[in-house]
């Protein structure tokens, strides 16, 4: 489990970028990780998307699912960006979104280990709200020495 000072220590982003609350679980022998993302109405996203009826938007969704992706690459490669390593979202496919994140969701996020080829890593990541898949892609990241 990670909580959000080790997350900080892994993940460059911050307030009001990080979407990652905390760790559950990571497994580096299975190659996979479990993250979550506690859905507030004070998201700073909701006043505009959309007033009426609170949606989280699409791409902090995938945004999610890539930084619990990153968070999995990170830790399988035992860096941390201050040591000049990043990772960057380049890419998704086999996107699809199923239903809508509310405020009060829990958007549990999972990422699996697919592939590494010339510092381009790809996952299959999930999103999920109490059990059911909400979105589902393969998220790609290319390792950036910086």
């Amino acid at each position: 489990m990670m909580d959000i000072n080790q997350i900080r220590e892994y993940l460059p982003h911050r307030y009001p970028f990080l979407l990652v609350d905390r760790v559950e679980t990571i497994d580096l022998d299975a190659k996979q990780i479990v993250a979550y993302k506690n859905v507030s109405i004070n998201e700073p996203f909701f006043d505009g998307h959309f007033p009426q009826f609170p949606i989280m938007p699409g791409v902090l969704i995938i945004e999610a699912m890539a930084q619990a992706a990153g968070l999995l690459g990170f830790k399988m490669m035992d860096v941390k960006p201050g040591h000049g390593v990043l990772y960057l979202f380049v890419g998704s496919d086999k996107l699809r979104f199923r239903q809508p994140v509310v405020p009060g969701d829990k958007l549990v996020l999972q990422a699996a280990f697919i592939s590494s080829k010339r510092g381009i890593w790809k996952f299959a990541c999930k999103a999920l709200v109490e059990g059911k898949e909400v979105c589902s892609a393969e998220i790609i990241c290319a390792e950036r020495n910086v």
